[in-house]
């Protein structure tokens, strides 16, 4: 089944683009558009969408403030920002909002297409220079003991799990790299995420992160 995909973009331009870019995939169907936050926010209940691409820079409100809305209203939507921002500020900004994934409009088709099929399966997708550039920029930041005793109560594998989910690695993948099943890896993601007091898989990701945690 397609990808029900909204375009949340200012620019008439960049949507028909995209329209252009993504209207060829066959697990992909752009049921609608929308210019601002209010419209955004508008189309959301009236598509119900799977996934939205959200630019951050909109004229009324921001796609930031627009994303918080849309998934207090709408939890199950996914959201990811498609955007020319490529700083922590927004990046950490969009993820505490609620959205699945953060690509640069510099990016090449391939990563976006990767991105909107990470999202819609309920994974996180970083795009990677960016990631990496944050995690050094916190790992700068944080003391090791600070390190130690937010990953208390973790076994090492759920440890290597944690690794592995905070790059964006779907269950697949990482049930591949460490030779078990994807059922385990599901498993071990619901008990560090449990004790971590996490409830999202943005949540883990962020929390990764601003620990230091991801392999750089």
């Amino acid at each position: 089944m397609a990808t029900r995909l909204l375009l949340v973009d200012d620019h008439a331009v960049v949507r028909s683009g995209l329209r252009m870019l993504l209207g060829s995939e066959s697990d992909v169907e752009i049921v609608g558009e929308a210019s601002t936050a209010a419209e955004a926010i508008e189309a959301a209940a009236q598509f119900n969408p799977d996934l939205i691409l959200m630019d951050i820079g909109l004229p009324d409100l921001s796609g930031i403030d627009a994303t918080r809305e849309i998934k207090k209203r709408f939890p199950k939507i996914s959201i990811v920002a498609l955007t020319i921002h490529e700083d922590e500020e927004y990046f950490f900004k969009m993820l505490e909002a609620g959205a699945s994934g953060y690509v640069p409009k510099r990016a090449a088709p391939e990563e976006l297409l990767t991105a909107i099929r990470a999202a819609a399966t309920g994974e996180v997708y970083l795009y990677p220079s960016l990631a990496k550039l944050l995690v050094k920029d916190y790992l700068t930041q944080e003391h090791p003991a600070d390190v130690k005793a937010g990953l208390d109560g973790l076994t090492d594998r759920e440890h290597e799990v944690l690794m592995h989910l905070a790059e964006g690695a779907s269950n697949e993948e990482i049930a591949k790299s460490l030779v078990i099943s994807p059922k385990t890896v599901e498993r071990h993601r619901e008990n560090i995420m449990r004790k971590l007091n996490l409830h999202s898989r943005s949540e883990l990701v962020r929390y990764a992160i601003r620990k230091g945690i991801i392999k750089a």
